[in-house]
């Protein structure tokens, strides 16, 4: 009766978690319940699992990572066995409809492998058809690639992930998501601040398939990113 189901479902929760984590209304459909290998330092990490439930409290699924970081206030601390309360914004789940499709999906921090070591995430979109989360490649790099998890514009429909490259060059990249393709970048946006008297703004905007590039300079003392 399992034949063809996802390991990390059949599996259920695995037995490598010593500290565990419960996140009520991690978003309006879900709660989760993490377990974790170990806490030292204000930190926790190694191989976890993330349980998440819907609002009747019915399992939906289990997921499983090999670095599942939770980074603690000061104060907090964890003991084995025992269930701490997180709040949404001390969580290593994040659920929003990442591909626009109506339906929440889930990222699970998965360590430190994003750009220069920021924050990485293995993302996990919703299958209508086989009523599970899906992990996603395309999804998965963009989260694993850049600072920290990706922003999502759902007015703009939108992906908005940022990166840098040395001391002085800092990119913003927009990715449209395209139903049965997958992502595409139509937008970047570089600031080269490698001159300390100005900051070179260059833009690139997808428009009809055709690359619109646009570059502006800004004397330092006036560049205000925001």
């Amino acid at each position: 009766m399992y034949k063809g189901l996802s390991a990390l479902v059949v599996l259920g929760p695995l037995c490598f978690g010593q500290y565990q984590f419960e996140v009520k209304e991690a978003s309006k459909t879900y709660n989760a319940i993490i377990q974790v290998e170990n806490c030292y330092n204000g930190q926790c990490g190694g191989k976890g699992t993330v349980e998440l439930f819907d609002n009747r409290n019915s399992k939906v699924q289990t997921f499983v990572s090999d670095d599942l970081v939770v980074n603690l206030k000061q104060g907090q601390k964890p003991t084995p066995g025992k269930m701490m309360q997180l709040k949404n914004e001390e969580s290593p789940v994040m659920i929003n409809d990442f591909n626009f499709d109506g339906t929440e999906d889930v990222a699970i921090r998965n360590g430190n492998m994003g750009n220069y070591g920021a924050a990485s995430y293995d993302v996990y979109v919703f299958n209508s058809t086989r009523m599970s989360f899906m992990k996603s490649k395309e999804l998965t790099d963009l989260a694993s690639s850049s600072f920290d998890l990706f922003d999502v514009d759902a007015k703009r429909k939108r992906l908005i992930a940022n990166g840098k490259s040395g001391c002085c060059r800092i990119f913003t990249m927009e990715y449209a998501v395209i139903p049965n393709k997958g992502l595409d970048m139509v937008f970047e946006k570089e600031e080269d601040m490698s001159n300390e008297d100005q900051v070179k703004i260059i833009t690139k905007e997808k428009i009809n398939n055709k690359w619109i590039t646009k570059t502006k300079v800004y004397p330092a003392d006036q560049y205000n990113r925001k």
